[in-house]
């Protein structure tokens, strides 16, 4: 038995541990699991455990339904509640067949499919999302916001605020880092900013931190919800994103003698990222509401672009902090808080290593604000565009060699008839603009 799998099992007894929740996710990125008694663990953690595959969207077909889970033990941690006196813990999942072979439909897979050809090449690839989010009161009618709000709003004394810290309090005891956290700028909008890791590290803590979030929240009567756009007026929720690349404690990104301090490398690198962007905007962006927030005039961006400190680019190039050259990264702006974290993630890595490989040069640098429709260069008008609606993403991600080759068969495949069904029911629904705008006067 391996040391990782000791640690848990001594753990569990330990801490008397009653239940473990085995977690994965379907190609959507939605939380799935379920619990095992400390008596399956030792037997879980060596074999795995077998689950009906063909009960979940785009895994498995009835007639091979069994599929098999196999817990990771470097992902085991303790959850921050109890029942009835017990403590939860949870561990994320590979999935894999029923013969132990390696399924091809488990998003983990995919990004670590990628990340191992990324580690023959000598690259470490780190990411830091900013997670940003709404807390509602419990009522599923209409969205109606717990404080008003705005960015960097200090307040003592109202729900939403404590919310916040214990969700902060909740993931540090998990081992969790949290860089910061902080009140966004539309009424009862958060931000919560995890400390830089491994690229599946962190898409193992997005998860996490999404459900310890919701479910922290709902102890409150209190909805917390990633919709991308839930409030028409307001800005929406993205998860802006900062990648870099190292090999080993070399961050490739940084040469202080180049332009922009950017490395060759690093500008191959973004060049590939936006040479593929539209391909690859149906993952980072993959519901109808996604495209409510990418629109002008609520810091989100629309259009294929990079800057320094440009808040209105698809990719910025932050300063590095005190003239550090090794927090040399870029953000990634256009990925929304309702995404599937290990698909992302693996495009936008294989993006950027296409760049490198092909040695793609980078566009020049947008100086003007791609928010104004105004600006006296007419970049707005004359910049190429991301797509703008669920039914155009479909459509560049489906003619994609790109992004079928890093997603396999069996992801893109699924991935693409799910969206396709969402956008034909999208399209058939008769909303209530249409009623309050056409029903009175045609």
């Amino acid at each position: 038995m391996k040391s990782e799998e000791e640690y848990v099992l001594k753990t569990v007894k330990e801490r008397g541990v009653r239940f473990i929740q085995l977690w994965f996710t379907d190609v959507l990125g939605t939380p799935k699991g379920f619990s095992i008694t400390p008596a399956e663990l030792e037997n879980a953690l060596s074999d795995g455990m077998i689950f009906d595959g063909s009960s979940i969207d785009g895994f498995s077909r009835i007639q091979e339904s069994d599929m098999l889970l196999m817990p990771d033990a470097n992902t085991f941690q303790i959850l921050p509640w109890m029942i009835e006196n017990a403590s939860v813990a949870r561990v994320v999942c590979d999935v894999k067949n029923n013969d132990g072979s390696p399924f091809e439909g488990c998003p983990r897979r995919v990004l670590k499919r990628t990340l191992d050809s990324t580690k023959k090449r000598g690259y470490e690839f780190y990411v830091a999302p900013e997670i940003e989010f709404f807390y509602f009161k419990d009522d599923l009618n209409k969205p109606v916001c717990l404080d008003n709000g705005s960015y960097f709003d200090l307040t003592v004394s109202d729900l939403a605020t404590e919310l916040r810290k214990r969700t902060v309090v909740a993931l540090e005891d998990m081992g969790i880092p949290v860089e910061h956290a902080q009140h966004e700028d539309a009424p009862s909008q958060h931000e919560i900013d995890l400390r830089y890791t491994d690229a599946v590290t962190m898409a193992d803590t997005i998860m996490t931190a999404r459900l310890i979030i919701k479910s922290l929240a709902l102890q409150q009567g209190v909805i917390a919800s990633f919709m991308p756009k839930p409030l028409e007026s307001e800005q929406g929720s993205g998860m802006h994103s900062h990648f870099s690349l190292f090999k080993g404690d070399v961050n490739c990104f940084a040469d202080e003698n180049q332009e922009y301090g950017l490395s060759t490398l690093a500008k191959h690198f973004i060049a590939g990222v936006l040479n593929y962007s539209k391909e690859i905007t149906a993952v980072t962006n993959q519901w109808v509401n996604s495209y409510k927030r990418l629109v002008p005039g609520y810091e989100a961006p629309v259009n294929i672009s990079w800057a320094r400190n440009n808040r209105s680019a698809l990719v910025r190039i932050p300063v590095a902090k005190l003239g550090n050259s090794e927090a040399t990264r870029f953000e990634y702006r256009a990925i929304d808080s309702a995404c599937n974290p290990y698909l992302v993630f693996a495009l936008i890595l294989s993006a950027g290593l296409k760049g490198i490989d092909l040695q793609m040069e980078l566009m020049p640098e947008t100086s003007v604000n791609l928010y104004s429709q105004n600006n006296e260069t007419n970049v707005y008008e004359t910049a190429d565009p991301l797509p703008n609606n669920l039914k155009s993403a479909i459509e560049n991600m489906e003619n994609s060699e790109f992004a079928h080759e890093v997603l396999g068969d069996h992801v893109f495949e699924w991935f693409l008839k799910n969206k396709k069904q969402e956008w034909e029911r999208y399209a058939r629904h008769v909303t209530d603009y249409e009623i309050g705008r056409y029903l009175p006067y045609l």
